[in-house]
């Protein structure tokens, strides 16, 4: 039997003040301050009663200056136990978004390829940003007007208690009522809310594919399309919002028409008493002050179903992503002293609802230092294949083994501390030159190794008449620098970090003549003396490696030298006359004269 939706809520509400627990003392100090605080709410009807009495019936009193003394004494201790109280717990709520987006944070990183793949940066950004600022609604903000407004209606009920048992009867008659109005509206909100955080998650997305790709959009005059799809998702999250407040909206006043009614026949009854000489007004009104007193507090409980409700939704979705498993690293062994002999032993690899394998049954040994190119038709599985190197994603059969060791068998530091990687795709961060070249593990390089990596890649030309050198800020994705910049500090970062075994991911296929001719003059240095695999639809830019796979639909259908594969006339020599525009008879010549 699935669990029920106070059971689920119990549990969420509970792990989420898990997260208060290092904070516990001055947590507690806040209660203790809200519970100081609602224990003075009693005191005012209690002087009331007095002031009528004593006051203003009874003659000759010395001490009725007391009584507006004790009123602004009152009042004096309420404001300092308040402020005190939202300080702390300010500090606390604070320490917990901090908290929260840490842990989110770091799960980020260690999350597999696989997630990724399925998941909207957008919607990430959103749980990260938008969500816990929700969460610490409930986790700090809703038990404050639970503790205090709860301790004051207790204390108020109690002085009613005290007065007249009958009088409160009647008042807590309502009690029913209310609980049944949060509860029925309670779930209304907890859908909505869920409602509202998934279409936050789609704005945030579509703001940034429209933000990051604003000159496709323009070009292609995507403008009233990329509106209209905006225009849709924010009318999704408005209808979402909407359905929240009208659930919320109506506990307040259903709770407001039936305290009004208690307090319609508490006063008929009153009056009853007063003309029997049962009750003296001042008690009368003291009570009558007591139950106004209660509105408040009750006001203030039926409002809390709101916050409450959409922060368990975000709680769910938070914890939802916090309880993703990270990377699998099962490896014991340290992968050291890299020779860099790679071994796929008929490796097959499906992603998930893929119609066919990616890989098939691929077999293919690459001897340290040699390089080998893949190529092939697109989709054929190259990077597939390099992606499984670093455990990126794990292989569904066969092995991977680096220097005879499965790349199982490795922690994922070791291996991945052992690979270099330069793609087509170039990732730079908003940071400085120097921060870019000497990335991750290679942060603590010293400015000359850095220059060194820069020379070595053809960069420190462009580099060094910055007008603030390696203290340039290269802006979101190296925006301010050229493809060809870009390039060149990927590789910069390649021959810093000096790895065994180099990817190169069609790392030259989007420059120009020019950039491709001084970053293949970078990546022939860099190559030297590593185990490489470069992918490039290219060919001219292969045509010196070691060795050449051609990968087609997940299979491994040619190997061997440049010129050998051109000899057998296959799916190689296609793609060669394709790419030169050689008609196949004058093609057929040419190797034969050669």
């Amino acid at each position: 039997m699935p669990p029920s939706q106070s059971d689920n809520s119990r549990e969420i509400y509970l792990r989420l003040l898990g997260f208060v627990r290092p904070y516990r003392k001055v947590f507690v100090l806040s209660m203790l301050g809200m519970a100081a605080t609602a224990m003075t709410e009693p005191l005012f009807p209690a002087i009331m009663k007095k002031l009528l009495d004593s006051g203003f019936v009874a003659k000759g009193n010395s001490d009725l200056y007391l009584i507006p003394l004790a009123m602004v004494g009152i009042f004096v201790v309420r404001g300092i136990l308040t402020y005190f109280t939202s300080y702390s717990l300010a500090w606390v709520t604070n320490r917990l978004v901090m908290d929260l987006r840490r842990q989110m944070f770091g799960r980020l990183l260690r999350l597999p390829s696989r997630y990724y793949d399925e998941q909207s940066p957008g919607a990430l950004i959103a749980k990260v940003a938008y969500d816990v600022n929700n969460v610490t609604s409930a986790a700090t903000n809703v038990l404050t007007a639970l503790v205090r407004d709860s301790l004051t209606i207790l204390g108020l009920l109690g002085f009613m208690l005290y007065y007249d048992w009958k009088l409160t009867l009647i008042a807590l008659a309502v009690g029913p009522l209310i609980v049944g109005v949060v509860r029925i509206f309670g779930k209304r909100l907890r859908a909505a809310s869920r409602r509202g955080f998934s279409a936050m998650g789609l704005i945030a997305h579509i703001l940034e594919e429209t933000i990051g790709a604003h000159k496709v959009v323009k070009v292609f005059g995507g403008q009233r399309y990329e509106a209209q799809r905006f225009e849709d998702v924010s009318n999704e999250f408005r209808t979402a919002a909407m359905r929240e407040s009208m659930a919320a909206s109506a506990t307040v006043p259903l709770t407001q028409v039936a305290a009004a009614t208690a307090l319609s026949i508490i006063i008929y009854v009153g009056m009853l008493q007063s003309a029997e000489s049962h009750v003296t007004v001042g008690g009368f009104v003291s009570f009558i002050t007591a139950m106004l007193l209660l509105l408040a507090p009750v006001k203030r409980l039926t409002e809390v179903s709101a916050p409450l409700q959409r922060g368990l939704a975000a709680a769910e979705s938070i914890f939802a992503l916090l309880d993703q498993p990270a990377e699998e690293d099962r490896g014991s062994k340290v992968l050291t002293g890299v020779r860099g002999d790679i071994r796929f032993d008929h490796v097959c690899f499906s992603y998930e609802e893929a119609a066919r394998p990616t890989l098939a049954d691929v077999c293919l040994e690459v001897k340290a230092g040699q390089t080998v190119a893949l190529v092939g038709p697109s989709g054929g599985g190259k990077t597939t294949l390099v992606t499984l190197i670093p455990r990126f994603y794990r292989s569904d059969s066969g092995r991977i083994l680096i220097d005879g060791q499965d790349v199982e068998d490795l922690t994922l530091e070791s291996l991945r501390q052992n690979i270099a990687l330069v793609s087509q795709e170039v990732v730079l961060f908003n940071d400085t030159v120097a921060a870019n070249i000497a990335y991750g593990a290679s942060a603590g390089a010293s400015e000359a190794e850095i220059i060194s990596a820069a020379k070595a890649a053809h960069a420190w030309e462009f580099i060094s008449q910055m007008p603030q050198g390696l203290a340039t800020t290269v802006g979101e994705n190296g925006v301010k620098l050229s493809g060809g910049q870009r390039q060149r500090l990927a590789i910069a970062r390649a021959f810093l970090k000096n790895a065994p075994i180099l990817i190169l991911d069609e790392a030259t296929s989007a420059l120009d003549s020019e950039s491709e001719r001084q970053i293949q003059s970078a990546l022939d240095t860099l190559i030297q003396g590593r185990t490489t695999l470069v992918i490039a639809h290219r060919l001219s830019t292969v045509e010196r490696a070691d060795h050449i796979v051609v990968l087609d639909r997940g299979r491994i259908v040619e190997e061997g030298r440049h010129d050998e594969l051109l000899a057998h006339d296959g799916i190689y020599t296609h793609l060669y006359r394709l790419q030169f525009d050689v008609p196949r008879g004058d093609f057929l010549k040419g190797v034969g004269g050669a």
